[in-house]
């Protein structure tokens, strides 16, 4: 038994090494105190060997009402290496974790490790209780990735976690598990002074050889040296410090339809012209027809093509349930995105973003500042104050055309044209969402104050002028002098874009571009200061200067919560041969805050 003497509380603990004959082993000693341990205790070496995890079915509790949990021991990701903690009930705090878990295994339905306490004078109590066999269970922390879910014939739910990793290792009195348990039978016998049967030596040594995953021939060597089952150990935990940790890698199957559906939309995609670049999963698929794709779709649902004609492999895989609908619906709508991106608006940049939940009209508050903080008197007062806001309205409108791939595209494998059509779509949409918000800058719309967005009320409308150093000065000065629905309080609406049409282009490109000057008066002092946007559709020589939208925001745009952008959707066509698609968008624009821009209509 251990023994101590002195009181462990006080005590300073130190390691000491040394050689006995061919053995290395460690001394454990105190300040004031001394500590005696039996040759091969937990207390001499520190290490225990455990299993930490098994796959028994563990009682829980969801929303679903009550489950089995299983862990699949081929599952378990042991991707962050051969080290966890090793903690007392899953405690996150630091003062909680007494050691590490190492050397992590699995052995069929079981996880093995060994466990390595802290030399920590304050961890001694705890190895104490593992040794006396107080504490003698485990727990592990884990994440799971993915699940599945069966239900047998008497109702009983099961999940199982085919995909996991483990997080920490605890010491717990009451484990969900119980066959998760620090393996200290045979020291329990000893401390008891029981004296193993033969019988019982060899039962106890193939347990420990079976459990460290030794061979057969390895465990019989050892019974057949007469090792006693703490000697067995030592050879057992040494032949796991060998062994490599094995890492069990998960990749994405191949034969995944998600995964095959996506790469034959990529090579349609690319055909198409809605990706620059065919990626390199998709090269099957690169010289198929829509035909051939047709075919492979119903092939892989379990569908035989044998004898059928062209219309029979169109009609059936546009209309059953294969998944070539949606392989042409994802390329089509890769092509559309690429299209609408590619053609949007640049006052999309000087405006605002939002989303809508619903089309009814919605009301953006122009928020006053608060302006300053007054100084507190004698008698240490404090004065409210409340926010100015006004509000400007806009509403989502509904926006949509469609197109059909008939069965000759099809047929004649004519993804140029499908393409082309796709592409226009997407320029369509864009083009849609310019002019709405060009009108909004050109057509200089009332505001809820009854006043046009750009006036002299406003004090954002400049006398006309042609765009020059000195007329871009003062447009620069007058955003710079924004003061808060207060009246007095400045914003600093710091200028940041230029925005002309093509008539004014070269010479903006003239006036904000930095110039190397010999002498003071040559200096560009608006190079790198304001960044050019060019709208063609104003067609004179007005200009503006607009906020940045971060600090302040003039015009807005908004679209349907979860549909930003244009969408596209397949239908079934009855009266033709072929598929329909349409294209749709919930869009609508508006102005927010007529501070946030300066107009110069020019010369």
């Amino acid at each position: 038994m251990t023994i101590f003497t002195g009181d462990p509380r006080r005590a300073r603990r130190y390691v000491n090494l040394r050689l006995d004959g061919d053995k290395l082993t460690r001394k454990l000693a105190f300040d004031g105190s001394t500590l005696e341990t039996k040759p091969g205790s937990y207390l001499e070496t520190m290490t225990v060997p455990a299993i930490i995890a098994t796959s028994a079915p563990v009682q829980r509790r969801d929303g679903k009402g009550p489950f089995l949990e299983v862990l699949s021991m081929r599952g378990c990701r042991l991707e962050k290496g051969d080290d966890w903690p090793l903690q007392l009930d899953h405690s996150k705090d630091s003062r909680e974790t007494v050691g590490r878990a190492h050397s992590v295994a699995v052995d069929g339905n079981t996880l093995l490790a060994q466990l390595r306490f802290s030399t920590a004078e304050d961890v001694l109590p705890i190895v104490q209780r593992v040794a006396d066999g107080t504490l003698k269970h485990l727990s592990v922390g884990y994440i799971v990735h993915r699940w599945t879910e069966s239900v047998d014939a008497n109702g009983v739910r099961t999940k199982t976690a085919v995909d996991w990793s483990l997080v920490e290792v605890s010491i717990t009195p009451v484990p969900a598990d119980p066959n998760s348990r620090i393996q200290r039978s045979n020291e329990e016998m000893d401390d008891e002074n029981i004296e193993l049967t033969p019988a019982q030596r060899r039962a106890e040594i193939r347990t420990i050889g079976r459990a460290a995953g030794m061979k057969v021939e390895d465990i019989d060597d050892m019974i057949d040296r007469d090792l006693d089952p703490v000697a067995a150990r030592s050879e057992a935990f040494e032949h796991m410090q060998a062994r490599p940790t094995p890492r069990i890698r998960v990749a994405v199957s191949q034969d995944d339809p998600a995964v095959v559906t996506a790469r034959a939309a990529d090579a349609l995609a690319f055909r198409m012209g809605g990706i620059a670049e065919l990626p390199a999963a998709s090269r099957e698929f690169a010289n198929m027809s829509m035909l051939d794709m047709a075919r492979d779709c119903l092939a892989r649902s379990g569908i035989s093509v044998r004898g059928l004609s062209t219309d029979e492999v169109l009609q059936r895989a546009s209309h059953g349930t294969s998944d070539f609908p949606l392989v042409v619906s994802n390329a089509a709508n890769k092509s559309l995105q690429q299209a609408y991106q590619a053609a949007e608006s640049p006052l999309k940049i000087v405006a605002r973003q939002r989303t809508l939940p619903n089309f009814k009209e919605s009301t953006s508050i122009r928020l006053g500042g608060m302006g300053r903080l007054e100084k507190l008197s004698e008698a240490g007062e404090i004065t409210a104050t409340s926010r100015g806001e006004a509000g400007e309205k806009m509403s989502l409108a509904t926006y949509a055309r469609r197109f059909d791939l008939t069965r000759k595209l099809m047929i004649d494998d004519d993804t140029g044209a499908f393409g082309d059509i796709v592409a226009a779509l997407g320029q369509a949409a864009a083009q849609t969402e310019t002019e709405l918000l060009v009108s909004l800058l050109l057509d200089n719309p009332a505001m809820s104050d009854g006043v046009a967005v750009f006036h002299a009320t406003h004090g954002n409308l400049s006398t006309g002028a042609a765009l020059a150093e000195a007329s871009l000065s003062d447009a620069r000065l007058a955003l710079r002098q924004r003061k808060d629905l207060d009246g007095k309080t400045l914003i600093s609406a710091t200028p940041k874009y230029l925005v002309v049409g093509p008539e004014l282009e070269t010479t903006a490109e003239k006036l904000l571009t930095a110039i190397q000057a010999t002498k003071t008066d040559d200096v560009n002092p608006f190079a790198g200061k304001l960044s050019l946007l060019v709208e063609p559709r104003i067609i004179d020589d007005q200009w503006y200067v607009f906020a940045d939208p971060g600090r302040l925001a003039g015009l807005q745009y908004a679209y349907l919560s979860g549909a930003q952008g244009p969408q596209i959707q397949r239908q079934e066509m009855w009266d033709s041969l072929g598929v329909s698609f349409r294209v749709f968008e919930d869009f609508g624009g508006g102005w927010v805050d007529y501070r946030a821009a300066q107009k110069n209509p020019g010369a």
